[in-house]
């Protein structure tokens, strides 16, 4: 099945979201106890979550509406 290009716009959404993740990681040496516990805290508290949207995207994969042929 050949990706669309809003589907192609939507993967590359998710690269920045993985470069952006690994920027964080990468500074988390240089935290604080603090800094760490603070900004662990507002990722889990984001909405949408990234694992909400993996949710989301898992249930319409599995009761969503049929690939057009």
């Amino acid at each position: 099945m050949p990706a669309t290009g809003e589907l192609i716009r939507h993967m590359n959404y998710i690269d920045d979201i993985a470069t952006t993740l690994r920027r964080i990681s990468a500074s988390i040496p240089a935290m604080t106890k603090e800094e760490s516990a603070r900004l662990g805290e507002y990722i889990r508290k984001s909405e949408p979550s990234y694992e909400s949207v993996v949710q989301r995207l898992e249930h319409q994969g599995k009761h969503g509406k049929e690939d057009k042929e």
